[in-house]
């Protein structure tokens, strides 16, 4: 049996972490064809093949997907 190789996460270089507000994104990168993205306060973790991310990028560094409180 293959033994499944775990994320290593990292976090956003766009974090701002702090302890009044600590949410920041976290990727991983290290698993062959697949991104992981997981949030830094409550774990949960969202798994996208590395096409799907390369698709996603463009539109997120244009502010495509920003959202306003």
């Amino acid at each position: 049996m293959t033994a499944v190789p775990e994320f290593e996460f990292r976090t956003s270089s766009a974090c701002q972490y702090n302890n009044n507000d600590p949410r920041c994104v976290e990727v991983a990168t290290n698993v062959p064809g697949t991104v992981a993205v997981r949030n830094s306060v409550t774990g949960r973790t969202v798994e996208f093949t590395a096409v799907e991310w390369a698709e996603f990028l463009p539109g997120a560094k244009l502010g495509e997907f920003d959202v306003t409180a």
